[in-house]
């Protein structure tokens, strides 16, 4: 099963993402952008950095573009591209993971991702598992 797929969008980009069951569905909301985002140059090699996430949020909408936000405010911070992510806990509005990434260089960064947008946010569980549609400000 795909993970993710593109959402028409007139001038951002917006993902609709999936997942068993919600630590797959935020795993993989982080891998879409970034595979999005950039494209890996090096595969020999890369010295890959372990970062710790922690959100809390009032709701789970929150807490998901929290997560993103949080995902893209590192990235450009540290000059890190992620590759993985290792959700530890997810509760209500409680978030703790690990981010992991290789440093920006050994990369072509294809777009500048701003920011995830509640502008048409979704937040959806199913019979089949989680399903979240995003638009991200680029």
């Amino acid at each position: 099963m795909k993970t993710y797929e593109i959402i028409e969008h007139t001038a951002d980009i917006g993902i609709r993402v999936r997942g068993k069951n919600l630590r797959d569905l935020f795993r993989n909301a982080g891998l879409a952008i970034f595979q999005l985002l950039a494209e890996g140059k090096i595969t020999k090699g890369i010295k890959y950095r372990k970062l710790s996430v922690r959100q809390k949020a009032g709701n789970q909408d929150e807490l998901f573009i929290n997560w993103l936000n949080e995902l893209l405010s590192l990235s450009q911070a540290k000059e890190i591209i992620f590759t993985d992510f290792k959700i530890k806990k997810i509760t209500g509005n409680i978030l703790e993971a690990t981010a992991i990434g290789g440093d920006i260089k050994n990369y072509k960064v294809n777009m500048e991702v701003k920011a995830a947008t509640y502008h048409g946010l979704k937040l959806e569980k199913s019979a089949a598992g989680w399903q979240a549609e995003v638009i991200f400000d680029v």
